[in-house]
């Protein structure tokens, strides 16, 4: 019996669209099944907004630091609303919100429908569910597709921990927080504004981000995390330099701290954290998220999953091996350029061969507080365990940038492991711009560039991405410095040069 299609995918998640736009471009036949048309989760979860108000507490930031370039705000006046009692300027939400929907709509007319209609996708708005008899298919709008294989990209929501006390409060998400405050700016009638002080709980990537922003936006804000230290996962030197910039910029930071209820007395908010109880004006929960998968029918077909994601294996297949999956439910990872990662391995499986395995470790990670974090390969402590102790860490210092000089942004390192051959096997980005500079190791990493290589590249002055070039001759310079029969040679072979000049 024929099917319909090649591939369909249950999902409009940017993972989803972009493997349903891959996938028609090799003429096949694909089916885009989108609850929300239009509504990626990337835009209509919150990640825009966020990105938005943080690029806003960053401005704010840099007018607040003016004074070191000999910048001062003027004084305040009654007929300058948006100008704090301080003479800095304060936050107009409303009109950034504004902006906010302006990207998000800009953003969501790229994957409209008729766009990618226009590109041969069928585009199928509406909730549905796998139906497995007489034939696996998808049932949808009393419509059943059938396909041979089926791509599960249906995003996240915040997974909401099990506290005491938590369903009597009420609390915020990355997801909902900008709208909520809109909405409580609304019902009282009043100009929006942010709660004066915040407890931001979570271990996930994006906690120190929003407490950063929250922060720099003229909140009062405690961080709360479970682990020995933020960014856990992350390089150890990493994780320290940035929690010391969150407590220079007066974030108190709790480590160690398990959450144990919460409760309300007096109109406040009262979070127990340890042994600390901490007063603040609104809870922010960044505990990570949970696949939104429970109206597919999945057990009707035979995949297994759990709260965390779906049973995948290195092919990206589930359990129903037609049935494949990316994004949050393949293992968890937060961004969305991994998922798109893991909808071009599943692409290709279920078009073709399921041949293809995901590998990671040449896919960046990065964390957008500022400096920023980006991480590719291995970590030292994990290539350590992998290679053993002979391995070099190579080491340079934003400090030293002539183009970080000029823009007083001076903090920050770049970290290479590699091998004695020059193969590069991780990095850390902490800096300016590190999440732009990631790619070009990123590249190395993936095509088994020699670092050596990259000495001989001449970029552009004044930049930041000279600091590759920097660190590659520092290896070259420790690698010869190591070589005691290259170092006489030389040592002779100059001697002999110079005996031979008249």
């Amino acid at each position: 019996m024929t099917v319909d299609y090649d591939l369909i995918i249950i999902g409009g998640t940017p993972a989803g669209v972009y493997a349903a736009v891959s996938a028609a471009a090799l003429k096949a036949r694909v089916a885009l099944v989108d609850p929300q048309q239009g509504q990626t989760s990337c835009l209509g979860q919150g990640a825009i907004y966020t990105r938005v108000l943080s690029e806003m507490g960053r401005k704010l930031e840099q007018i607040r630091d003016a004074s070191q370039w000999g910048i001062y705000a003027q004084t305040a006046d009654s007929t300058q609303p948006d100008i704090s009692p301080t003479g800095f300027p304060s936050l107009p939400l409303t009109a950034v919100m504004e902006w906010a929907n302006l990207v998000v709509a800009n953003c969501s007319e790229q994957n409209s429908q008729a766009i990618l209609g226009a590109l041969g996708i069928d585009v199928i708005t509406g909730e549905g569910e796998f139906c497995r008899l007489p034939h696996l298919g998808f049932l949808v709008n009393n419509r059943r597709l059938r396909s041979r294989a089926y791509l599960i990209a249906t995003g996240s929501r915040p997974a909401i921990p099990d506290i005491k006390g938590l369903q009597t409060i009420d609390y915020f998400t990355p997801n909902d927080i900008w709208h909520k405050v809109l909405k409580v700016g609304k019902l009282k009638g009043e100009q929006p504004s942010l709660p004066k002080s915040w407890v931001v709980i979570g271990d996930e990537l994006i906690a120190p981000e929003l407490a950063q922003t929250l922060a720099r936006l003229g909140c009062e804000v405690t961080l709360v995390v479970s682990t020995t230290r933020i960014l856990f996962e992350e390089d150890l030197e990493a994780s320290r330099l940035i929690q010391a910039q969150l407590e220079a910029e007066g974030i108190r930071v709790l480590t160690d701290s398990r959450v144990d209820q919460v409760r309300e007395i007096d109109g406040k908010t009262w979070v127990q954290a340890g042994n600390k109880a901490i007063e603040a004006d609104a809870i922010l929960l960044a505990t990570g998220e949970q696949p939104n998968v429970e109206s597919l029918n999945l057990e009707g077909v035979g995949i297994k999953y759990t709260h965390q994601g779906l049973q995948l294996n290195q092919k990206l297949q589930t359990t129903n091996p037609r049935i494949y999956s990316c994004g949050k439910m393949a293992g968890g990872y937060p961004c969305a350029h991994i998922a798109q990662y893991q909808a071009s391995i599943a692409l290709k499986n279920a078009l073709f061969f399921p041949c293809f395995k995901v590998n990671y470790h040449g896919i960046p990670s990065t964390v957008l507080t500022e400096p920023q974090l980006a991480r590719v390969g291995f970590t030292e402590v994990e290539a350590r365990k992998r290679y053993g102790k002979n391995l070099w860490v190579m080491r340079d210092y934003f400090k030293d940038l002539d183009h970080a000089q000029l823009l007083g942004q001076t903090t920050g390192y770049i970290k290479l492991i590699v091998q004695r051959n020059g193969t590069i096997l991780g990095a850390t980005i902490v800096g300016s711009q590190a999440t732009e500079l990631i790619g070009e190791i990123t590249l190395a990493i993936q095509q088994k560039i020699n670092l050596g290589l990259l000495a001989n590249v001449y970029y552009p002055y004044p930049t930041l991405s000279e600091i590759f070039k920097k660190t590659a001759i520092e290896w070259q310079r420790q690698r010869m410095s190591r070589n005691q029969t290259l170092k006489n040679f030389l040592e002779g072979f100059f001697n002999l040069r110079r005996s031979w000049s008249k």
